[in-house]
């Protein structure tokens, strides 16, 4: 079941599971839902008043989490526009000549633009975009590889293999299974490149703590000293 408290001005929506368990449990999930699991015989109001303590937290974890999603650009594809690799701005340039000079289509990078070579305008975006999913693949392998090496060694993690993937998520940069497989996003690969280290190193710290406690800061801490300067950077740079 769903419901809600109100804490000053806030509204917190909250979803509510009874189990078969002793205590209450409350949890903020990188989707942004507040999941509560409660005993049977726990009354709504008991429910109620421990969210109400649990407020100011709940608040610190959602906007912890907002500020780690992606924001969506809408993008028209059109010359003279400005698109990301790697922190910098191209501006666009399609180049769809009716002569025989283009062979073919595709994308480079030449200078300070992103060239698209098309005779059709309609599939400027599905070129553009299939570029940087086979950039994605190439640089977050490159970056992620030495990282996870290392990462294991030094905090002496057992029995998990690297394992890469790329997945578009609406509501996260990236994410780390139990078993080490490493998950990013691919609109990353329009940010800086310490950007993408500081998501590669956030989801494999949940390898050794799976909420963010203040021992999960500071192991991140430990691992990249300077995360939050890239963490700010990422949230700027793609807003």
């Amino acid at each position: 079941m769903t419901d809600f408290i109100e804490y000053g001005s806030k509204r917190i929506d909250f979803r509510l599971e009874y189990s078969n368990r002793r205590t209450l449990g409350i949890t903020v999930t990188p989707d942004l839902e507040v999941l509560v699991k409660a005993p049977f015989d726990a009354a709504i109001d008991v429910i109620k008043e421990r969210l109400r303590k649990k407020a100011p937290w709940i608040i610190r974890q959602l906007s912890f989490f907002l500020s780690f999603q992606p924001r969506q650009t809408d993008r028209k594809y059109i010359g003279g526009e400005t698109h990301l690799y790697l922190g910098k701005q191209y501006r666009l340039k399609v180049i769809n000549e009716e002569s025989g000079v283009m062979s073919g289509e595709g994308v480079k990078l030449k200078g300070q633009f992103l060239e698209v070579y098309s005779r059709d305008i309609s599939r400027v975006k599905t070129l553009v975009e299939a570029w940087y999913l086979d950039k994605a693949k190439v640089k977050f392998h490159q970056l992620a590889k030495p990282l996870f090496d290392v990462f294991i060694k030094r905090n002496d993690i057992e029995n998990v293999d690297y394992n890469l993937s790329i997945r578009q998520m609406p509501t996260r940069w990236g994410s780390c299974t139990a078993k080490g497989r490493i998950i990013l996003n691919p609109e990353l690969i329009k940010a800086p490149k310490a950007c993408i280290e500081y998501v590669i190193v956030h989801e494999l710290c949940h390898l050794i703590h799976h909420d963010h406690t203040q021992k999960f800061l500071d192991l991140q801490t430990r691992e990249m000293p300077q995360w939050e300067k890239w963490k700010n950077k990422l949230e700027i740079l793609l807003a």
